[in-house]
């Protein structure tokens, strides 16, 4: 409440307030006093300190109350609200920022993304606002020219997911007018101090406030804003909540528009009106998108329709043209502000929403609207303003007084009725159908002809009672004609008729909204949806300011009527915005208007707690073996008595007829505090009954699983015999007995059977082989184990004739020779057969080939010279050789590897070989095959089994033999 004309009374220091003590409880009603000072003690520490803390465990702060809510709307489900209410520059503003802080500061632990940026947009939500909705007044810096009200949506988790925000007769009289020492909105000065100066530029600004009439008057004031800073805080709030660029600059050019058009000078002639200086009406033309020629026209004439449908252009005389300048600018700057609520609520609004898949959402609401009101001169936004706070007062009499102790009474409960002042006859006076204020002025809007202020006043008078004027009391300090005087509950105030029935019509001309809704602006296009009815349309008389409010507020105070309330009462201590100074008569008169000691005294004789006894039994039932996990008496009464009488609170609760009240805060504290130790053992119980509940069905689904498993496992064991039946039906009259059939592949559990079954098969072929080819076959078979994949021509398709230096047919001259030199040597070495035999060219360590022949038996190798009669050059044992490598090309270089002597690196032909001639593959198969066979004999294995393995079962006999592919020419020791 703005006192502007009461002297100032005598100033005293209190100690409490001196050192920092600004809160105070009264049951769950903080008081708090504005200490015009920088507190510390808003920090994180402090917010740990009240996070999930009852009420009573910390000294009073708003941050307590504010955990009070959210404890409230997250154990119970139940939606919540905080209502600030005091004077203007009480601290309104800044408590709703503290509580929006903690709220933000004690949710989202786990820091999801989602939610956190739902919260900063709630944060920088409040920055915006206060920019275009906030100004000084004489008695504030920073003084909410506009009410809000915001919903805070909630998950079951107690996320923030979203809000919705409500705002409130925007004082859009202050865009062309302040008194003295007062400024415009915030808004304006942050552009024109801030901006930069190409910004200023291409808005046609200039860095200077003094320089635009609506701005003027608060150019030169002091305030404690910093214009410049603001600006950019603004402009990255705006960006962080998702306001595009072109949406930014769209605003700032209203803005500009606004005060170009406050510049604008009219003449007249005596007979019609001109502009002075039409350079500003195409700088106002191009920042709104519009015609230059449309803007000039829509301010200097009227478009109407007669009653025979023909539209004429009438013109404005001088005062009407300012007039309809002064409305429009008005108008403008509303719609800016309501869009970017809107656009704002189109960011942080919960959408598509799904109570079944999400869970109740639940709302703790937070109400920062004006205080109440009186200056020298109070008109109608005064008139509006503490209409709004005599709804507030009624409601926190409704549901702090009267709702209480009624409740007393109908519960049964033993109570001394407290009186309170019920201000519920002046809310009647100004917004009773038919009889109260808002009806009289509306029908004077509505009455065809000359209806004035004096007039409307006259009709006041007639048909109100409770209501003071100068025609029913004898009061000097009431004009005759003008003034009138309402008793409200924070006292009396006489409010100024004149501009009631203007400011209640807010007549805008057409004109100006078709003039918005043409522009090429889409932000502008978007404001102003009225525009597009033509003027020979005929619409509805629209809803008038005060109405419209009424309405506005009667559905804030429904809202706020169905949830929780918690309030925060602020208390303005002194005038001089001293933080030392306390102003005792100022104070007590705000304790009593705000009705705080009626307050203070229900609380003393009342409950802190009640509750219906299904909902105490449902959430401390835990708490009493006797009423765990279901009770067996007559009635939840008994139950709930059962859980009293086991903590000991007989002598702090009282019964009533459906409900149970608990004096004290601490006796309830008491139980939150036994059903908190008990939860865990509750959520262990449940977990084992559940984790018992998962064990048992997926014991249930592995059995299932296991039966259709083995089942299944006998159907492939099955359907595999079938199908090897029905491959091999028919081998036996087959000339190969089914060789070039496939095998099926077999299951994982036949995989053992199906290598006897393979070489079971593999002996019925070779059994029919003749005794004397086999020898060859196991070489073939051993060659084809070492070189299948690795080299392509092996000579596998020939016969292979071992011991090519006896054959006559291979070398006739020498056959003789080396049939006596191989005699020999079997009588001397004592060897049983001769594994290979050729002629080949041996290569040294300097690349010199010479004529060589290799003889290798199951004993030695001997390297041969042919032209000395078979010559033993070099005899090394067999057992020598640690390992043989050949290339994977058609050459026939073969390097014998040796344990302790130099390796053997030759070609296995003197001359060019014949097609199909490659004996590399002889070579390394009868190696093989040899080595093969020692290590089956030392390993007690049948030598035919060797015979059994084909080239997809390969062994590696690395005890005695490695194979080494290698492209480059093989030098010795490689």
């Amino acid at each position: 409440m703005e006192h502007m004309s009461n002297p100032t009374p005598p100033l005293s220091p209190i100690p409490g307030f001196e050192k920092g003590r600004i809160y105070t409880y009264i049951g769950e009603v903080v008081v708090s006093v504005n200490p015009y000072r920088r507190m510390e003690i808003y920090g994180k520490d402090t917010i740990d300190a009240y996070r999930g803390r009852e009420l009573y465990e910390n000294p009073p702060h708003l941050y307590a109350v504010s955990d009070a809510a959210y404890k409230a709307m997250k154990r119970r489900a139940k939606d919540t609200c905080i209502v600030i209410s005091g004077e203007s520059g009480a601290g309104k503003t800044e408590a709703s920022k503290y509580i929006m802080q903690y709220i933000a500061a004690i949710t989202n632990p786990s820091q999801r993304a989602e939610v956190e940026s739902v919260k900063n947009v709630l944060l920088k939500s409040n920055c915006v606002l206060e920019a275009f909705g906030n100004a000084k007044t004489n008695r504030n810096d920073n003084s909410s020219r506009f009410g809000k009200y915001m919903d805070i949506n909630f998950n079951f988790n107690g996320e923030p997911t979203g809000g919705h925000i409500n705002n409130y007769l925007l004082e859009k009289s202050r865009v062309v007018q302040q008194q003295n020492g007062e400024r415009n909105f915030h808004s304006f000065y942050q552009l024109l101090r801030g901006g930069s100066d190409e910004l200023l530029q291409s808005l046609h600004l200039q860095n200077d406030p003094a320089a635009f009439i609506y701005t003027k008057e608060g150019a030169a004031t002091a305030t404690s804003n910093n214009d410049r800073a603001s600006h950019k805080a603004v402009m990255s709030a705006l960006e962080v909540i998702g306001f595009s660029a072109e949406e930014i600059n769209s605003i700032y050019q209203i803005l500009a528009s606004i005060l170009l058009l406050g510049n604008l000078q009219f003449e007249s002639d005596g007979e019609s009106v001109q502009i002075l200086g039409l350079e500003a009406v195409g700088h106002v033309s191009e920042l709104t998108a519009t015609e230059a020629d449309s803007v000039r026209k829509s301010l200097l004439f009227r478009t109407v329709a007669t009653g025979g449908g023909e539209v004429i252009e009438k013109g404005h005389t001088e005062q009407d043209t300012c007039c309809g300048r002064d409305a429009f600018v008005k108008a403008l700057y509303e719609r800016l502000f309501g869009w970017i609520v809107s656009r704002i609520n189109s960011v942080i609004e919960v959408k598509d929403y799904d109570p079944v898949l999400h869970g109740k959402n639940t709302v703790i609401g937070v109400l920062d609207i004006y205080g109440f009101e009186i200056f020298d001169n109070n008109s109608f936004e005064q008139f509006c303003i503490n209409y709004c706070n005599e709804k507030l007062q009624q409601l926190f009499i409704e549901l702090i007084l009267r709702q209480e102790q009624g409740e007393y009474q109908r519960e049964g409960i033993t109570w001394q009725h407290i009186d309170y002042f019920n201000n519920q006859i002046i809310v009647d006076l100004v917004e009773q159908p038919h009889k109260g204020i808002i009806s009289i002025l509306d029908e004077a809007c509505l009455t065809v002809g000359k209806v004035t202020d004096t007039v409307c006043l006259e009709s006041m008078d007639t048909k109100l009672a409770h209501f003071l004027s100068t025609h029913n009391l004898i009061d000097k300090s009431l004009d005759f004609k003008k003034h009138f005087r309402i008793r409200h509950y924070a006292g009396d105030v006489t409010y100024s008729v004149e501009g009631f029935l203007e400011k209640n019509k807010d007549l805008l001309f057409q004109d100006f909204k078709r003039l918005m809704y043409n522009s090429a602006n889409p932000v502008l296009k978007e404001m102003w949806p009225d525009g597009q009815l033509s003027i020979t349309e005929v619409t509805k008389r629209p809803l008038t300011a005060a109405t419209l409010f009424k309405n506005s507020i009667v559905a804030l105070v429904d809202k706020l009527g169905c949830k929780e309330p918690y309030y925060v009462r602020c208390i303005k201590p002194n005038e001089m915005k001293s933080p030392v100074l306390f102003d005792d008569a100022r104070c007590q008169h705000q304790v009593a208007y705000l009705g705080l000691m009626e307050n203070v005294m229900v609380r003393r004789a009342g409950f802190a707690y009640r509750q219906h006894y299904a909902r105490v039994l449902q959430r401390y039932k835990m708490t009493c073996e006797y009423t765990w996990p279901n009770h067996l008496m007559d009635s939840d009464r008994e139950a709930v008595e059962a859980i009293v009488t086991q903590h000991g609170f007989q002598d702090d609760v009282a019964y009533g007829l459906t409900k149970l009240f608990v004096r004290t805060p601490r006796s309830l504290f008491t139980l939150e505090q036994e059903r908190a130790a008990l939860i865990p053992i509750l959520v262990l119980f449940l977990q084992k009954i559940w984790r018992g509940a998962l064990a048992r069905t997926r014991c249930r689904r592995m059995k299932a699983i296991y039966a259709i498993m083995s089942c299944y496992k006998r159907y492939k064991v099955k359907a595999h015999f079938w199908e090897v039946e029905r491959r091999f039906a028919n081998v036996r009259t087959t000339a190969d007995y089914g060789k070039s059939v496939e095998w099926p592949t077999p299951p994982a559990a036949l995989s053992q059977f199906h290598n006897n079954t393979v070489m079971w098969w593999a002996r019925q072929i070779v059994k029919n082989i003749p005794p004397s080819d086999m020898l060859e076959v196991r070489a073939k078979v051993a060659a084809l184990t070492a070189l299948s994949g690795e080299r392509k021509d092996w000579g596998v398709g020939r016969a292979w004739q071992w011991d090519y230096l006896a054959d006559a047919r291979d070398s006739p001259q020498t056959s003789s020779g080396f049939a006596r030199v191989s005699k020999e040597l079997r009588n001397k070495d004592d060897h049983s057969r001769v594994l290979f035999s050729g002629f080949c060219r041996k290569v040294n360590r300097f690349n010199k080939s010479t004529d060589r022949s290799l003889l290798i038996t199951d004993k030695y190798v001997y390297k041969l010279e042919p032209k000395k009669q078979f010559k033993v050059l070099k005899r090394l044992p067999l057992d020598a050789l640690t390992g043989l490598s050949v290339t994977d090309g058609v050459d026939q270089m073969v390097a014998l590897h040796t344990s302790s002597q130099d390796d053997v690196l030759l070609c296995l032909q003197r001359g060019d070989l014949g097609a199909n001639q490659d004996r590399v593959g002889e070579l390394v198969g009868t190696l093989v095959d040899h080595f093969t066979r020692t290590l089956l004999y030392t390993t007690n294995k049948e030598p035919n089994e060797f015979l059994l393995l084909s080239a997809d079962h390969r062994v590696k006999f690395d005890l005695f033999v490695e194979i080494k592919m290698n492209n480059k020419q093989l030098d010795k020791g490689n």
